[in-house]
């Protein structure tokens, strides 16, 4: 059976949150599979206390109430140590290209400590499993493992039904290249340039994907509207949003002088 083919490590990652808006809600579970190229594994399942209540709502979804974290390490207390964790790696999960890295990158950006994505390759084994069969995790893991989701929404239960899931699809689908920037490729959606997708390259240029501007040149609308770009960062945009937008705010002044 074809098998997965990796150069360095891949960290299979699922969160447990207070919600699904990436600007505004919390880690408050992460786990984190690192498979290295030997298929050697090794885990890191860490509670986070968000610093907010958790939703009744969320709790309802993975069981994990305030009490349960009032006294876990902030993100910030453990920015460094799940750094140390995922340095060298690749990064793969469900539905992680949406929602568990643009999250987990906030959360570093909160922390105030870089945590460098763009030398790194995202696997989405959502992505695959809707390209090819358009179901749910748990259906997933059935479908291609025949077994059935124990404990979900346990971060450590997804996050290896989603590595046993990208090794099975791998020996359903011949035409699958088994090499991880072959996967990273396939699963890839629109060039963005923040994880948001409020900004998106279109034509060799960075566009805005939302709102009033939205097919616009950014460069263009904070030409002839800079206070766009002071609306912008004082709106509720993730953090990761203003920091590519600033990117490219500043190297527009520096071509001015």
């Amino acid at each position: 059976m074809p098998s997965l083919l990796l150069k360095r490590p891949l960290a299979v990652i699922d969160l447990e949150t207070t919600g699904t808006n990436v600007a505004a809600d919390r880690i408050i579970e992460i786990a984190i599979i690192k498979v290295f190229p030997d298929k050697t594994t090794q885990s890191k399942v860490k509670r986070i206390n968000p610093g907010m209540p958790i939703p009744a709502g969320s709790t309802a979804i993975h069981g994990i109430r305030d009490e349960d974290v009032k006294e876990a390490p902030t993100f910030k207390q453990a920015a460094n140590e799940l750094k140390v964790f995922l340095e060298n790696c690749d990064l793969a999960g469900y539905n992680s290209n949406r929602f568990d890295i643009p999250l987990l990158v906030e959360e570093f950006l909160r922390a105030d400590m870089e945590f460098d994505v763009s030398k790194r390759k995202f696997v989405d084994v959502q992505r695959i499993f809707h390209l090819m069969e358009k179901r749910t995790l748990a259906a997933a893991y059935k479908f291609y493992c025949d077994k059935q989701l124990e404990n979900a929404h346990s971060a450590e239960a997804d996050a290896l039904a989603t590595y046993e899931i990208l090794e099975a699809q791998l020996g359903r689908y011949d035409h699958l290249q088994q090499d991880i920037e072959g996967l990273a490729e396939f699963t890839k959606e629109e060039d963005y340039v923040d994880f948001a997708r409020r900004i998106v390259m279109q034509g060799g240029q960075e566009v805005f994907n939302f709102g009033k501007y939205k097919g616009r040149p950014v460069r263009e609308v904070l030409k002839a509207e800079p206070q766009y770009y002071d609306w912008m960062m004082k709106a509720d945009f993730p953090l990761n949003t203003k920091q590519k937008l600033s990117e490219i705010y500043y190297n527009m002044m520096l071509k001015k002088l």
